[in-house]
C-alpha cells in the first residue's frame, strides 16, 4: 500500500526541468541588469545562465532581447573603467614600486584585463582593473 502511494506521488510530480533565464524585455549594452529585466523559460543550454545570481547586478556587454536566453558571455561585472579614460597604472615586483598614468583602450569591470597606453612611453600594456579603477599591469 505505501509503495502505491509513493508510486502515485513520483508519477504526478512529473519530470524535473531546469529554468533557464531570459531577458523580459531589450537590454542595451551598458545597462546593469535588475530583477524586473529577466525571468525564466523551461529548459536548458550550456553556457545559459540559470540563477539569478548570475544575472542580477551584471552589466550586459551586447543587446539582450526580450524572450531571448542570456548567455553567460554576452554578461559581466559593471565596468568601472571606459573607453580613452585616464587611469593610474601600477607595477610591482620585489620591492619596486612603478606608478604612472595612462589611457584605457578598453572598457572593463573589476578583475578583468585591460589593455592601456602608458602615457609616457606610448607602450600598450595589459593589467588587471582593481576596485579602486586603477590598474595593475602583469609582467
Amino acid at each position: 500500500m505505501i509503495f502505491r502511494v509513493s508510486l502515485i506521488l513520483l508519477l504526478a510530480a512529473g519530470p524535473v526541468s531546469a529554468d533557464m533565464i531570459v531577458a523580459a524585455r531589450t537590454i542595451r549594452p551598458q545597462e546593469i541588469i535588475t530583477l524586473g529585466d529577466v525571468g525564466f523559460q523551461a529548459g536548458e543550454i550550456a553556457g545559459i545562465a540559470n540563477r539569478l545570481d548570475q544575472v542580477i547586478g551584471q552589466e550586459a556587454r551586447v543587446a539582450l532581447y526580450a524572450g531571448r536566453p542570456i548567455r553567460l558571455t554576452d554578461i559581466g561585472e559593471p565596468a568601472v573603467v571606459d573607453r580613452n579614460q585616464m587611469v593610474s597604472l601600477i607595477f610591482e615586483s620585489h620591492g619596486l614600486r612603478i606608478a604612472t598614468e595612462g589611457r584605457a583602450l578598453d572598457r572593463a569591470g573589476v578583475g578583468e584585463m585591460i589593455r592601456v597606453m602608458n602615457m609616457s612611453s606610448r607602450a600598450t600594456v595589459s593589467g588587471e582593473v582593481l576596485p579602486d579603477g586603477r590598474i595593475r599591469v602583469m609582467q
